[in-house]
Formats: C-alpha cells, sequence, structure tokens
C-alpha cells in the first residue's frame, strides 16, 4: 500500500498567464513518466507481470531495481550511482502519477519557457536527482526503495516560487467550506514549504512519503534560479499549488 502525501489546498483550475506558447520538454518529461508507468507493474495493466502476489511481487522487484535505496547507493556501484536519476521517471501509483505530471504541467511549463529548454532539462534532471542523494544522505541505513518525480518538481515550484512570485494560486481550503480563494505564490509556495518542514520532522521510519527529499528539492530550485536570474518576473496570474510526494514502496 502507497502512503501518497496531501496538502490542505486541492486545484480548483488550472492556467497559464503565457499564451500562446510552448514547453517541449516539460511535455516530453510528461509523456516520459506516463509511458514508463503504463509500461511498468505499478500500473496494474500489463498482463506479463500476473495478478495477486506475483503482480506485488513484480513491483517490488521492480521498485528496487529502479528506485534509490539509500543503504545501497553508496556501495560504489555504477548501478546504484544512476538510481536517483531513473527514479525520477517511476511512480508508484495512479494517484502520484498523475498528481505529479498535473503539478509539472502547470509549473513547468512557466519555468521552461523563462529558462530555456536545454537549461530547464539540465535543471530539472539535476536538482532532481541532488533531492534523493540527500534523502538517501540523511536516511543512509534504509533499504525501502525511493521512486517518483517529487524532488525535481519541488525544485520546479522553487524556481517558479524565485520567478513569478506575483502569480496568483486558485485554491480551495477546507477550513474556509471549499471556497475557492486566490493567494500569491510568495504566500503559497512558503506554506507548503513549511508543512514539507513539518511533516518531515514527524515521517515515521519505514514506508512513507520523502518530503526532505521535496524540502531539498525546493531549496536547490530557489536557490538556482536567485542566483541563475535577476528580479523575478511580474504575471498577472498563475495556476496551482504543490506536487505528490515520492512514494516508497
Amino acid at each position: 500500500m502507497f502512503m501518497i502525501s496531501k496538502w490542505s489546498a486541492s486545484i480548483v483550475r488550472a492556467g497559464r498567464s503565457v499564451r500562446g506558447s510552448s514547453a517541449p520538454v516539460t511535455y516530453s518529461l510528461i509523456a516520459l513518466c506516463c509511458a514508463v508507468f503504463l509500461a511498468g507493474p505499478a500500473s496494474g495493466l500489463s498482463p506479463a507481470y500476473g495478478t495477486g502476489d506475483d503482480l506485488l511481487a513484480a513491483q517490488r522487484s521492480y521498485f528496487r531495481r529502479w528506485g534509490v535505496i539509500p543503504a545501497e547507493l553508496f556501495e560504489g556501484s555504477a548501478g546504484s550511482a544512476l538510481t536517483p536519476a531513473t527514479a525520477l521517471f517511476v511512480h508508484g501509483s495512479w494517484v502520484h502519477l498523475l498528481g505529479n505530471m498535473l503539478f509539472l504541467y502547470v509549473f513547468g511549463a512557466m519555468t521552461e519557457e523563462r529558462m530555456g529548454r536545454v537549461q530547464f532539462t539540465l535543471f530539472y534532471v539535476g536538482c532532481g536527482y541532488l533531492a534523493l542523494l540527500g534523502y538517501a544522505v540523511a536516511n543512509a541505513d534504509s533499504e525501502q526503495s525511493l521512486v517518483g518525480a517529487s524532488g525535481a518538481i519541488s525544485a520546479v515550484l522553487g524556481a517558479f516560487l524565485y520567478l513569478f512570485p506575483r502569480a496568483r494560486v486558485t485554491s480551495l481550503l477546507p477550513f474556509l467550506f471549499f471556497l475557492p480563494v486566490r493567494f500569491p505564490a510568495w504566500i503559497v509556495l512558503p506554506f507548503w514549504a513549511a508543512l514539507q518542514w513539518l511533516a518531515a520532522g514527524r515521517a515515521p521510519d519505514g514506508p512513507g512519503v520523502a518530503y526532505l527529499a521535496h524540502l531539498v528539492g525546493f531549496g536547490l530550485g530557489f536557490g538556482y534560479a536567485s542566483v541563475r536570474y535577476g528580479r523575478p518576473t511580474r504575471v498577472k496570474a498563475a495556476p496551482a499549488p504543490a506536487p505528490e510526494g515520492e512514494n516508497q514502496p
């Protein structure tokens, strides 16, 4: 069973403030993640992996092969060293995949347009790798496999916060009876990061959400954007809040 991170705000609608432009890297990343998921055992669609216990065994083996296992990462093997990169394209469930891809689409397109295709690609993979590596360093004895793009997407959120701090986010808040409200990114995204910090401090050992990877990715993204770029970009409006968490099958 997979534990998926939840946040108090849900997306009401998504819209982009920059119209009529493309973000091919973002769309390609989404397509690749979806293709990998559909072809793998986590989707449950391929009869090649069987059903019941056979399917569960195939999923465990799949996650251990392509995901990050902190206890094995620093053993010096080339295969283990590559897992923080391969894990970025592997997801543990339909909810995990769809949540992450939605947020990648919403935030990634604008960020890619600002950075450019090549720079955004290197930024996404590099920050995602370092986010998972940071989690592995802090949990070096863990035997749990870690998969998901949330570290990289959190980096995109951090960069988005710096580049588009005035972009407004439309959300449903439970304590306001799910009425749609709009806040600028400089309020919503730091609030999300604070929730990740609190959750990371309370997270139990074992399977769950890698909140620390979210924090590392978010910090890397914001730091990179603040060093690389000048003044934040002014926009009138923008979409939605934060990503789904990494799964530890």
